[in-house]
């Protein structure tokens, strides 16, 4: 009898638990550019970019290099024991592309980095509270938990999370109804009550969002919204976190999503893009901030790892001469021929996103949420050898995360998937 090869998702499904869902059961044995290659030999094009991480591509050869030029000058150094050049270039290059005068704080997940963002503010404030928003995703560590809202599953059966956390709507106006200018004031009229009912604005240490919310549904708020937010934040002394875990190193067309509005954050939380892979986040903050942040108050053994820092290195570097004026050019590219599939076909309830964080949300007829038309696209697509994403709370959200150097035949074959089976429906 010929005993037959188990497949890595088999063989992962007996030694791994359930709990890290995940979106496929393909097993990849290789990567490169904007393709994956599984187990069986198949070519998907890869619409996930490991969930807006691999932004320059997979494996891309300046990356590659840069890693294994600091692989044989030193693997571990220690940012608690000792200071090495990539780290402390990274941190440079940061500071620079923030304005100057910021100071840099590394560790290795966007949680780590959102928990770490949360410590400063009440560090510094010595203040108790935290206000976070509805549909917004922080991470799944315990703090980071706490301040997500973009699905009750990711806090099931982990009460009690941290104290003094408070919610409020962000604003969200293709699912009121209302126009743009009466969403942010419901909105900052909600915001009010919090103060004048639940918690004192002199009790809120931070204020912490997603600049373009992610798992939440890829929503973008009006620019006046975090306008009137940074006022808010100044006029009470509250520092403004903006978690740009996903937003952040092009995914928007710029550097950081911040920058499409003209409100800058007192704390910045970056991971997923800025390494292109490679484990790796950062605190930034003006020097004023962060310098109130004592010595062994915070730590953390591998943040800041000298390999993970050459490659962020090598990823900005990319960015900055090819990725950031591709992913402005064919994200507006993508986001026209996105609304102008929405004319062609029924079930696209509204189009959204900035640069090359884009997404569709399926309606259906009646106008309800249609998650089963997101999952049989999503399928179809994979049986064509295209990775695709959902997001949203209702489950109902497509959304399209291709790297920045994606090219406009790749963005026009996904296109005419989703639209073959809208169609087909």
């Amino acid at each position: 009898m010929v005993q037959m090869t188990k497949s890595l998702y088999e063989r992962a499904s007996e030694v791994t638990p359930p709990t890290a869902s995940r979106a496929t059961t393909l097993g990849m044995v290789k990567a490169e550019g904007h393709y994956l290659f599984s187990e069986d030999g198949t070519k998907y094009l890869d619409f996930a970019s490991g969930v807006a991480v691999t932004n320059v591509g997979h494996n891309h050869p300046k990356v590659v290099e840069a890693a294994k030029a600091q692989l044989d000058e030193m693997i571990h150094g220690g940012h608690n024991v000792v200071y090495y050049p990539s780290y402390v270039k990274l941190a440079e290059k940061l500071n620079e592309l923030n304005g100057g005068e910021q100071m840099v704080y590394f560790s290795n997940s966007g949680a780590e980095a959102n928990e770490g963002a949360i410590k400063l503010a009440k560090k510094v404030t010595k203040r108790p509270a935290v206000i976070s928003f509805k549909r917004g995703f922080h991470g799944r560590t315990i703090a980071a938990t706490s301040i997500t809202a973009s699905n009750a599953a990711y806090r099931k059966d982990y009460e009690g999370l941290l104290p003094s956390v408070y919610y409020a709507d962000y604003p969200y106006a293709y699912q009121t109804g209302l126009s743009e200018e009466a969403e942010v004031e419901r909105c900052l009229a909600q915001l009010q009550e919090l103060f004048d009912f639940q918690v004192h604005p002199e009790s809120v240490a931070a204020i912490i969002l997603e600049p373009v919310q992610g798992e939440g549904g890829y929503i973008v708020p009006p620019k006046s919204f975090l306008e009137k937010l940074r006022t808010l934040c100044d006029e009470h002394g509250i520092l403004l976190i903006f978690d740009e875990i996903q937003t952040g190193f092009g995914r928007t067309g710029e550097m950081f999503a911040y920058q499409h509005f003209g409100v800058k954050p007192d704390i910045l939380t970056l991971a997923k893009g800025i390494a292109a892979g490679f484990p790796l986040s950062a605190i930034v903050a003006p020097k004023k901030i962060m310098e109130q942040w004592p010595a062994g108050t915070h730590g953390g053994t591998y943040g800041g790892n000298p390999v993970a820092c050459a490659a962020s290195l090598a990823s900005i570097d990319i960015l900055e001469k090819e990725g950031l004026p591709n992913a402005k050019n064919q994200g507006a590219y993508f986001k026209e021929a996105l609304f102008q599939l929405k004319e062609r076909v029924q079930g696209i309830g509204d189009v959204r996103g900035v640069g090359l964080m884009l997404a569709i949300e399926l309606r259906k007829e009646d106008g309800s949420p249609d998650p089963d038309m997101l999952s049989k696209i999503r399928t179809v697509a994979l049986d064509e050898g295209i990775i695709l994403l959902g997001c949203g709370t209702k489950k109902n959200v497509l959304r399209f995360i291709p790297p920045t150097t994606v090219k406009r035949e790749e963005i026009d074959r996904v296109i005419n998937v989703v639209e073959r089976v809208l169609k087909d429906k």
